[in-house]
Formats: structure tokens, C-alpha cells, sequence
């Protein structure tokens, strides 16, 4: 069902900025979305429309993140969730098409790889209204992830392509896709940096939990190549009861998780399985922690900004690297390689990069 907050088309000033319209659905977009935000509120001539598929619906998994990043209630909200990929991804399609028919913007702005991503870039190159991609040119080379498949066709279908390293860039261009590419750094380093002092500060988390400092682990799976099959779910299990048969480990599980696993008759034993949790709290479980065990790919960053080492729980990474600069490695991997700093992911000043560019892209005279 559409809601559209009352007052999201204003335009302040008389001026004409550009006009971008925003596409979130899952929890990591909102991270990246928020640190562009911030920098689009500090920068004249340009303005947003936050729209929300509705793809997490849980308040646990998407009310929460917009009160702690603070950025403002989306101006729109689909309420969109549930069914199969493609069953949800028309329906978003559907949707966004109609909506952005209505409200004609100059650019549309997804992030990421999820469902939300896909609709958003194909909804608008369907009505020729460019695309700008933030996390352009990741790969993991497994197209039977979903992710990737949302990856690819975003970037094809993309105007402005702004990716976190050069090895997106160099995906891109094995692509042949050259034009409108721009390296600025990561989005989520800036997003780390403006949430850890406040993490440390208002979190309780630690306490709330009577965890130690460095005594335990972090650990999150919710990717569809791992809950939707169950052999492939009871692996990873397996895997988090022996990483918590040496330390205590703290699973937030996810709500796709939880129903997949209770369909499958999966448990999560020797581990302390928790709600999911906002963006602070788990910055903080983050800033202390010995260990991080993921599917997630923001998380394996995230470990990285607070210097905390991670295993991938998953064949491949898009962040690779993490890997070849020893802070992650995948599951089936004995050993981390030799420990060092990465310079790719920017000096936190992303999201203003990205800005910047759009204006110049689609600026207008006021």
C-alpha cells in the first residue's frame, strides 16, 4: 500500500535542486542511504525522496535504523515484503513505476544488492529516468546468488556507477562498462564513523548481555543461498555451535532465519541467540568483539572498520580484499593470510563525493 508523508514534495527556497528519489528496503540500505542523506542536507541544490519498499518490515529490522542514523521517516512507503523473489520484485516493480510516473524525479538513487535495488534501477530505466548506483561493481561470481543477480542487472542498467574500490571499478570495466564510473570510497566507512562514538556512548548492549570485552563473538546469516536450502542452513548451525563451543557466541537472528529454520527443523545450540538489534547496539557488540562469523556482506566491512577479525560463512566473498589483507576468510579456509591495513574503502567522505557528483550530473540552474 503507498503512503506518502505529508509534505515530501516541497521544494525549499523557490530554487529548483536536483530532484533524487531514493530507493531502501533492507536494513544495510538504510545505513548507506543515511550517511548520503546527511551529506545532501549540507549541500544546496539538491533533494531527496526517501522511499521504503517495505521489503523489512520488521520494526526490529527497519523503524529503529531511521531513529538511531537520524534521518527522517520516509516520505514514502510501499509496504511491500514476503512472497518469492520474483513475486516480491514485480510487486516492488509495479509500485515504484507508478509511483515515480507521478512524481517524475531527475535521478533515482538504489544502493546495494537486494530486491529493493533490482525493482528501483529497472522501474526507472523502464521510464528512462536515470540510475545511480552506490556500491557499483561488486562481484562474488556465483550467480546462483540472488544478490548477484541484482548486482549485474543494477549496473547495466545504471547511469552513474559509484563503487567502494578499485576492484569494482575493474569489474566493471571486464563488463565493458566504462561511462559515468566513479571510485569514492565506501559508504559504510562513513556510516561507521558517525555511529561509533554514539555507539559507545548510549549503548548497553554489553551489559545487557554480561558480555566481557574480546570474550566473545559476533555472529549473522540471513543470505537466501543459506536459509532457503536446509542442508546448506544446518551446515552453518554446525559451524556456530562449534565456534560457540570455544567462545560464546551472539547470534541476532534475523526473522528469514528464524522461520527458515523452525520450518526445517534446524537449531542453533551452543549459541546465545538473540532479537535482532539496532544500529548502535550492534556497532557496539562489533567495537568489543574477538570474532565476527557472517553471511553478510556490510557486516565482514564493518568487522573490518573496528579491526575485528571475520570468517565468511559462504564459498565466496565481493569483498575480497578483506581476504587478501587477512582480516576475513571464508568458512572452508584453514587460515587468515598475512594481516594488513586496506586503503581501499576511502578516507569517510564517500557519501559527499557521491553528492557532489550528482549535482554536477543533474544540477540546474535555479
Amino acid at each position: 500500500m503507498l503512503r506518502v508523508a505529508k509534505g515530501a514534495s516541497e521544494e525549499p527556497g523557490g530554487r529548483a535542486p536536483v530532484r533524487l528519489f531514493t530507493v531502501v528496503g533492507a536494513r544495510p540500505q538504510f545505513i548507506k542511504a543515511a550517511a548520503v542523506s546527511r551529506a545532501i542536507a549540507e549541500e544546496a541544490g539538491i533533494s531527496e525522496l526517501l522511499v521504503h519498499t517495505g521489503q523489512h518490515f520488521d520494526p526490529d529490522m527497519s523503524d529503529v535504523f531511521f531513529a538511531e542514523l537520524g534521518i527522517a521517516e520516509p516520505a514514502v512507503h510501499l509496504g511491500i515484503h514476503g512472497g518469492s523473489h520474483g513475486e516480491m520484485t514485480g510487486r516492488m516493480l509495479i509500485a515504484l513505476a507508478a509511483t515515480l510516473a507521478e512524481l517524475k524525479p531527475q535521478a533515482v538513487v538504489v544502493y546495494g544488492d537486494t530486491n529493493s535495488t533490482l525493482a528501483g534501477a529497472l522501474a526507472a530505466a523502464k521510464l528512462q529516468i536515470p540510475v545511480a548506483h552506490v556500491e557499483a561493481g561488486l562481484r562474488s561470481f556465483n550467480r546462483r546468488m540472488p544478490e548477484e543477480i541484482n548486482r549485474v542487472v543494477a549496473d547495466h542498467a545504471s547511469d552513474l556507477l559509484f563503487c567502494p574500490t578499485s576492484t569494482a571499478v575493474a569489474n566493471l570495466a571486464q563488463e565493458g562498462i566504462t561511462a559515468g564510473v566513479h571510485k569514492v570510497g565506501d559508504v559504510m566507512y562513513d556510516a561507521t564513523l558517525f555511529a561509533a562514538g554514539a555507539a559507545r556512548q548510549r549503548s548497553t548492549i554489553l551489559e545487557h548481555l554480561r558480555l566481557l570485552p574480546k570474550r566473545y563473538g559476533v555472529a549473522t546469516l540471513h543470505r537466501a543461498e543459506t536459509t532457503d536450502d536446509p542442508r546448506a542452513l544446518a551446515e552453518a548451525a554446525a559451524y556456530l555451535a562449534a565456534a560457540g563451543r570455544e567462545r560464546q557466541i551472539v547470534l541476532p537472528l534475523h526473522p528469514r532465519t528464524r522461520d527458515a529454520a523452525a520450518r526445517a527443523g534446524v537449531r542453533f545450540d551452543d549459541v546465545e541467540v538473540i532479537a535482532p538489534l539496532g544500529y548502535l547496539d550492534m556497532h557496539r557488540l562489533l567495537q568489543d568483539a574477538a570474532l565476527v562469523l557472517t553471511d553478510s556482506g556490510g557486516l565482514q566491512k564493518e568487522a573490518y572498520f573496528h579491526r575485528v577479525p571475520c570468517v565468511t560463512l559462504r564459498a565466496e566473498t565481493e569483498w575480497m580484499e578483506t581476504v587478501a589483507c587477512g582480516w576475513n576468510r571464508l568458512w572452508r579456509v584453514a587460515d587468515y593470510a598475512p594481516r594488513r591495513d586496506i586503503d581501499e574503502y576511502g578516507d569517510g567522505k564517500a557519501a559527499q563525493r557521491i553528492v557532489r557528483c550528482l549535482v554536477q550530473r543533474y544540477g540546474r540552474a535555479p
